[in-house]
């Protein structure tokens, strides 16, 4: 008998003892959540921009999250890069592209956008005046047509949109005509609150070279450089770079590529400007958040 009393004695302070660490448990993650809950309550909508500098390989392609909830897509890869494109934005909750940039006509920055523009609504398009009678351009031109959707020029002092804390405008092409579709690049210049981000396509040393005589040193600061020509050394001049001066320098490119992107030259000018490279070939897709004063990074990879 006592043996069973000692028996029942046992069983019930093991049940109480698991119904108090339950107890326990579940009020853990009742908090767990509530503070994760008030947390994402205190971001509202217009708190902050994100870049997202998209791992399309040998390409370029940057889908940028702006703060009154429009967004922003420059280039969109090869064409093989649209089914990923495509998805990501869908994934982050875009069912419409605000502002569509083909910064100049080239495969590795057009070829996914016919896709694109099929697929999404699609508000405002703006590219230079430079053409090339490339398959993949004309079917870029005749997605465009199709919709019935206009195009707008890209060029030196357009402003595509702008808001108490928001700028976006395009610092180049500057000249009318030139010899290299490269430098037919628009660069976007976005500022938001006190930071900048520059994307310059795949401009060379010589639109560059342009954009130094056209602006002063302040217009042409960025936190943040989406680096020319992916890394090339025919873009990267020092004296832009040096003028430039960005935190961070991102260069998207294709792993193991047949151009020897990003070059070593371009890779010292960047050091020597104590910038932080970040590269889509070794950490993937990177994402830079702006909350108008500080800057916060996320790599895909290490």
């Amino acid at each position: 008998m006592r043996s069973s009393r000692k028996n029942d004695n046992l069983t019930k302070a093991v049940i109480s003892f698991l119904i108090l660490a339950i107890t326990a448990v579940g009020a853990y993650f009742y908090s767990e959540a509530e503070q994760s809950e008030n947390v994402n309550s205190n971001i509202q909508p217009g708190d902050i921009l994100a870049v997202n500098f998209l791992d399309v390989g040998q390409g370029d392609c940057e889908f940028i999250q702006l703060p009154d909830g429009k967004c922003m897509l420059i280039d969109a890869g090869v064409s093989d890069s649209a089914s990923k494109i495509a998805s990501k934005i869908s994934e982050l909750g875009y069912e419409k592209i605000d502002y569509l940039i083909a910064t100049h006509p080239h495969a590795d920055h057009i070829g996914g956008m016919k896709r694109i523009i099929e697929n999404f609504e699609i508000g405002d398009i703006y590219m230079p005046k430079a053409s090339t009678n490339t398959k993949t351009f004309e079917n870029l031109l005749q997605a465009i047509a199709d919709k019935g959707l206009s195009i707008n020029t890209a060029k030196a002092g357009k402003v595509i949109c702008e808001s108490d804390d928001l700028k976006i405008e395009f610092l180049a092409p500057v000249s009318d005509s030139y010899k290299d579709l490269n430098n037919y690049s628009a660069v976007i210049r976005l500022q938001y609150g006190n930071n900048v981000f520059l994307f310059t396509g795949d401009a060379e040393a010589l639109a560059e070279g342009e954009m130094l005589s056209a602006y002063s040193k302040s217009a042409l600061k960025a936190d943040v450089l989406k680096v020319g020509h992916h890394g090339s050394n025919t873009a990267s001049s020092v004296a832009f770079i040096n003028t430039v001066s960005p935190k961070y320098a991102v260069i998207e490119v294709g792993n193991d590529n047949s151009y020897n992107h990003p070059h070593t030259e371009a890779i010292n000018h960047l050091n020597s400007v104590g910038a932080e490279i970040l590269r889509t070939d070794l950490n993937g897709n990177i994402i830079i958040i702006s909350d108008k004063t500080s800057l916060t990074v996320q790599r895909e990879k290490d």
